[in-house]
């Protein structure tokens, strides 16, 4: 692809039409001779003998006479009022995700309208289409259960219906990832819009904003600094728009973590949902599929090793959601690759946190696109940098850089040489409690637990942890270790985001803001604190975490990148062989299809036979 022809500088020209030609019989679009519906006219070309092919012809439903599918495909779209010059053109599916169940996605209207303005501008027939959507808030019993069946939606829908390339429309938590990997795995061209997220609000001056802020008030009121009608009022004021989290969560870290990728246009990961910022870059993005379906740039060739090295250096330095890890692992194992978490944590020696924003800092997405978005902090990362990665623009990541221009002043994305955390984010731990790797947002910790050592207090599940947790008699002291099993891919099901496990009000109370916490379970990104996640293998199905006991000491030494149950071999042994695990099953549906064939957290939790066969290698490298 030329970097003319990719660029959001020059329209494109459109090829000519067969009436431009004189060629009355042949397309304007895709094979030369390919066998079309010949224009104006009621019969076909003949010939018409394969499935493949490009708009209209792409995926002919099956009758047995491709002729006549192809016919009755363009009978029954023209009801809707479309002409052949339309239909004559490249056909660009729009997914739509927008449901009264999600207001991360409630700008969808406008943005689809956006989208479908620049197809057409750039001579493209727009097409929208809905699958699931999924709100973190809303999904039972957890959306990360639903995320894979979204994936699948994803992926057999632009297996069915034509499409020469996809806009992929989706924000709250789970639905880029979901979308990226059906993506992945249909191998078409697309581009990801992420809806952006919302405004901040304010409560009695200060300024607030989903959902860091809405854990730190929760927190207050659990321990009695507020009461009833101020956790009301407070309420109110977190969510003052529609769009996804305004901090450092899981859908803010997702959407920088697609232009990391290079799968959606620079510059697109950071406008809030309600700006004319946004639309521009819908609009953008729709002129930029009718490109990618011209040249035919499929995913594979965007999403490469080098990419997702890239995509890990951004998650270590914008203090990024920890859901990060298994998304990318997921959307990996789509295309081959697995993840390799001691690899991961090297990157983390050398990529400091960066970026001032909650939870790890201050400041909220706003004020990061204000700053110059990730321009600002790729540019700070550039020696980091797999700077050869191709972009959906058809140019590399380093030639995006350097079109974004020098910078300017600003104080929400800090130097490599005056970062906010010396390290990434993200540390990966390891030990007889976690043979399989475990992980701790460092980032947003209490630095005086980094290294600690303490009894545990162990919780079975969410319903013994939901009975107990405030029970006055719980046997509790703050420097004791919480420890909640259960919670993994099969345990819940789903792993939900309960790692963040409250701290047990009689403590809270008395002012204890912070306790070392474990789980195999997952974490809002918008959550902070000491608290060690994704522990593999998880409980459910055996793992060390299943068989720690009320007293056990455990020891944490994020320095040694450590977290050890100070048990004997002899002694887990034999509890092991004494100890029944609970029942991981279904009879039926769904679940049973997840529980059957569910990956754990370092295989991104995806089914085992959605990953792909052919195994390119592992990243980063």
């Amino acid at each position: 692809m030329s970097k003319k022809d990719a660029s959001h500088d020059h329209a494109p020209t459109r090829k000519p039409r067969s009436s431009d030609r004189g060629q009355a019989g042949q397309s304007s679009y895709g094979t030369e001779g390919a066998p079309v519906l010949w224009r104006g006219s009621s019969r076909l070309q003949a010939g018409a003998t394969h499935n493949a092919g490009s708009g209209l012809r792409k995926g002919l439903t099956n009758y047995g006479d491709n002729d006549f599918s192809l016919f009755l495909r363009k009978a029954f779209i023209k009801g809707a009022g479309y002409t052949d010059d339309a239909l004559d053109r490249p056909v660009i599916g729009i997914a739509n995700t927008g449901s009264a169940y999600n207001p991360c996605h409630g700008n969808m209207e406008p943005l689809i309208e956006a989208v479908k303005r620049g197809i057409l501008l750039a001579g493209g027939l727009p097409m929208p289409f809905p699958t699931i959507s999924i709100h973190e808030s809303f999904a039972h019993p957890t959306s990360m259960y639903l995320r894979n069946l979204m994936s699948m939606d994803t992926e057999e829908m632009l297996r069915a219906a034509p499409m020469d390339a996809v806009v992929l429309i989706g924000g709250c938590d789970k639905t880029v990832p979901a979308q990226l990997m059906g993506a992945a795995s249909a191998g078409i061209p697309a581009i990801q819009l992420v809806t952006g997220s919302m405004l901040t609000g304010a409560y009695r001056g200060t300024r607030v904003g989903a959902c860091t802020d809405c854990r730190r008030y929760w927190g207050m009121y659990r321990a009695e600094t507020l009461d009833d009608e101020e956790i009301s009022d407070v309420n109110n004021q977190l969510v003052a728009s529609v769009g996804t989290c305004a901090v450092m969560g899981t859908a803010s870290t997702m959407a920088c973590l697609a232009e990391a990728l290079g799968i959606s246009l620079p510059g697109s990961a950071t406008p809030p949902a309600v700006t004319a910022d946004r639309m521009r870059i819908a609009e953008a993005t729709g002129a930029q599929a009718v490109r990618l379906a011209r040249e035919g740039l499929t995913i594979d060739r965007i999403l490469t090793p080098e990419a997702f090295e890239n995509a890990m250096r951004v998650l270590l330095a914008i203090g990024g959601s920890t859901n990060g890890i298994v998304h990318l692992a997921a959307m990996a194992g789509r295309l081959g690759m697995n993840v390799d978490l001691k690899a991961l944590d090297r990157l983390g020696r050398d990529t400091p946190v960066l970026l001032d924003l909650k939870p790890s800092g201050q400041h909220y997405m706003e004020d990061f696109h204000r700053a110059g978005g990730m321009a600002t902090l790729l540019r700070e990362l550039k020696p980091l940098l797999n700077l050869d990665a191709l972009t959906v623009t058809g140019r590399t990541l380093g030639e995006e850089i350097e079109r974004s221009g020098p910078g300017f002043e600003q104080d929400v994305v800090r130097t490599r040489d005056n970062p906010i955390y010396p390290q990434g984010g993200i540390a990966v731990l390891e030990g007889n409690l976690a043979p399989g790797g475990a992980i701790i947002k460092q980032a947003s910790a209490d630095q005086a637990l980094m290294e600690h050592e303490g009894r545990a207090v162990v919780f079975e599940n969410l319903e013994d942890m939901a009975a107990r947790i405030d029970d006055e008699s719980l046997d509790v002291n703050a420097d004791d270790v919480l420890v909640l099993k259960n919670i993994g891919p099969k345990g819940a099901p789903g792993m939900p985001e309960a790692g963040y496990i409250p701290i047990p009000k009689k403590l809270a109370v008395r002012g204890v803001k912070d306790m070392v916490r474990i789980s195999d379970g997952r974490m809002s990104g918008t959550a902070f604190g000491t608290i060690i996640l994704h522990v593999t293998p998880e409980a459910a199905i055996g793992g060390p975490l299943a068989y720690v006991r009320n007293g056990d000491r455990i020891r944490l030494s994020v320095g040694e990148r450590s977290i050890s149950l100070l048990v004997s071999d002899e002694e887990l042994e034999a509890r092991r062989q004494s100890q029944e695990l609970p029942s991981c099953s279904a009879e039926r549906g769904y679940a049973k299809l997840f529980m059957d064939t569910v990956t754990q957290a370092d295989k991104g939790v995806d089914f085992d036979f959605l990953r792909s066969v052919e195994q390119k290698g592992q990243v980063p490298r």
